[in-house]
């Protein structure tokens, strides 16, 4: 018998309180997890908070060997369409720590650790119009309702599109498409996401969750070795896009950020940008 004991694995009951203020977490009796996002239960609204708890998530779901498959959605009726009214305070108080801390170091484990640190197939439910929405578009897989509308508001609101979303733009859109969504504020509906590639299925809201469900099920029906190294072959292109583009991106972008000297993911920024998405301007909807 070894000298020393494994070092404890996170338990479903004990983030599951954790992680109550940013996820409702469900996991059934064979390991699939559903994380809805929240903020006071309904949509998710962006902050200096709400961002770090995602790449917290996602560590702990992957170190967890219980889990086998998560489901990853938002509330209520858009997946991030507004920002906390005082979600980033810390960031306007002191840009220069928190561009570090927030935007550079939380964003870069954010995006990696959906790729990298779960080790298990991801389905991404897309409930409805938002942005960041790369969280759900990286997963294996991604459904998406009828009204849900895909979209990157950072050249419009002066900031370098450099996050994340531009690697899952390029990577599923391609050099010219992905360019003209990131330089234009392209508003991609859900008919447009699945013709380009960014999605698999549009599915009535009502029907969202119990067909990732069935995805789910289906997945689950081959052993756990298979499952587990199966994501190492889809995830590849991910994989490799990460390494290439992401350190740079988000050094490009907070270049950028702390160049202008103030926070540019203010209330208000976002907010006159989801004003114009929410009208849906036959203009910006191609």
């Amino acid at each position: 018998m070894s000298l020393v004991d494994f070092v404890p694995t996170p338990k479903f009951e004990e983030y599951k309180a954790r992680f109550q203020q940013h996820y409702k977490l469900e996991r059934r009796a064979d390991g699939v997890i559903l994380a809805q996002a929240h903020t006071q239960g309904g949509p998710i609204q962006l902050s200096v908070e709400n961002h770090r708890s995602v790449g917290q998530l996602f560590k702990t779901i992957g170190a967890d060997p219980e889990n086998e498959v998560m489901i990853f959605t938002g509330s209520g009726n858009d997946f991030m369409m507004d920002a906390d009214p005082a979600g980033f305070k810390l960031e306007e108080e002191d840009l220069q720590h928190w561009a570090y801390e927030y935007a550079y170091k939380d964003g870069r484990i954010n995006v990696s650790s959906l790729v990298n640190d779960l080790e298990i197939p991801t389905i991404g439910v897309l409930n409805g119009p938002g942005f960041h929405t790369e969280i759900c578009l990286m997963c294996d897989i991604t459904i998406a309702a009828e009204d849900a509308i895909i979209f990157d508001l950072h050249y419009d609101i002066g900031s370098v599109p450099g996050d994340g979303i531009h690697s899952c733009f390029l990577e599923l859109l391609g050099v010219k498409r992905g360019a003209y969504a990131l330089l234009t504020g392209q508003a991609i509906d859900a008919k447009k996401a699945l013709e380009y590639g960014l999605i698999n299925e549009i599915v009535p809201r009502e029907k969202l969750l119990d067909r990732a469900w069935q995805l789910a099920d289906h997945i689950m029906t081959q052993p756990r070795t298979t499952r587990r190294l199966t994501t190492q072959i889809v995830r590849r292109p991910w994989k490799q896009r990460i390494a290439n583009d992401l350190d740079g991106g988000f050094g490009i972008q907070m270049f950028a950020h702390l160049a202008k000297k103030k926070a540019v993911h203010s209330k208000s920024h976002i907010a006159s940008q989801i004003a114009y998405v929410k009208q849906g301007k036959e203009n910006n909807i191609k």
